[in-house]
């Protein structure tokens, strides 16, 4: 914990990081893993949004689920977070994944059947 503004004590310990590894930040980034992110909106009209969530969260029981602020699926291969927005009438649906194929595939149908 610092007592700091969060993005200059952040920005300080990248920097930081990167004097001690003796590498660039594209080096450094070059390390890392990369993943894919689709973000979506859909209309909520007539959905009954908890009722959704509740039938999602029992189609993928045998995933990890966490109900904080929406719900989240973490599957091995990736996750997608579903969630109300507080100032508009639709439900924002966030999928993350190594490839770019998986995010589009959990995205489609997830309210449907």
């Amino acid at each position: 914990m610092h007592y700091g503004r969060d993005a200059l004590v952040g920005a300080a310990m990248v920097l930081q990081h990167l004097a001690n590894l003796e590498q660039s930040l594209s080096e450094l980034v070059a390390t890392l893993p990369r993943y894919a992110i689709v973000k979506h909106k859909l209309p909520l009209d007539n959905l009954d949004v908890d009722r959704a969530l509740q039938r999602l969260a029992e189609r993928y029981a045998h995933a990890r689920i966490s109900t904080i602020d929406g719900l989240k699926i973490d599957l091995d291969e990736g996750w997608v977070h579903l969630r109300k927005s507080n100032t508009e009438p639709i439900l924002r649906i966030y999928a993350e994944a190594r490839t770019p194929d998986k995010p589009p595939h959990w995205c489609s149908g997830l309210l449907t059947n």
